[in-house]
């Protein structure tokens, strides 16, 4: 069903791919048995924030000798400067005195308890947390790592963007929490993406993999199998 011109339209189908999150096909298809359902909402995505500063410059870095920094335990977890890319007429930035980008990343997370109850953690997290606060950890991170190169947040940070993304990655299993996975034993995508009637799923949540190729993989075993129909 969709929603066009204000008005409700029901699409009917000989088959349907579900490529959506893995967590929501329980919701949208309650005749799913129990056990494909509970296996579907293992997926637990990753919560990811992605954020971008806009410097007047990358002199700081050039005198630190630096481009990219790890930062284990602080808010952000690292941040870098922009890859330099060539695009038609635009040229990166490749004298200290120019703007350029730098990127900073998070994922938030609860240490210490189970993977997925961390994910869970952190997407409440990015609810309850303000831009303001964010910002906040932006000017005094970078100028904590990078006032000794001259960096001054109040003068050189010209613009901020906070993508927040709550449901990030697909969840990739991991041996210190997911024991089937040492096992040998069947892991849950492999049941949750096994054809229901004419249903199919698809998406990367489908073999618990967080990248492109995978959800390229899957979208084409699922057209397989409903072409077998």
């Amino acid at each position: 069903m969709y929603v066009r011109g204000g008005a409700l339209h029901k699409v009917r189908a000989k088959t349907c791919i579900m490529a959506c999150w893995s967590a929501v096909i329980p919701h949208l298809c309650r005749e799913m048995p129990e056990a494909q359902r509970e296996a579907l909402a293992f997926a637990v995505k990753v919560p990811l924030v992605y954020t971008s500063v806009f410097v007047r410059n990358w002199q700081a870095w050039k005198t630190l000798g630096v481009r990219a920094v790890s930062c284990p335990g602080s808010y952000w977890h690292s941040m870098r400067l922009d890859v330099p890319v060539n695009v038609g007429g635009f040229a990166c930035a490749t004298d200290p005195s120019q703007p350029i980008v730098v990127n900073l990343s998070r994922v938030p997370c609860d240490p210490g308890r189970p993977a997925r109850d961390q994910h869970r953690a952190g997407r409440q997290e990015l609810l309850d947390t303000p831009f303001q606060h964010m910002e906040q950890k932006i000017r005094e991170q970078m100028a904590r790592v990078l006032g000794p190169g001259g960096f001054d947040p109040a003068k050189d940070i010209r613009a901020i963007t906070v993508n927040r993304w709550p449901h990030g990655y697909a969840y990739q299993y991991n041996a210190l929490f997911d024991p089937f996975w040492l096992e040998g034993k069947e892991p849950p995508c492999v049941r949750a993406r096994r054809p229901f009637g004419r249903i199919f799923v698809a998406n990367s949540d489908a073999d618990a993999y967080a990248y492109t190729d995978c959800a390229i993989d899957q979208a084409h075993r699922a057209v397989t199998e409903a072409l077998a129909v």
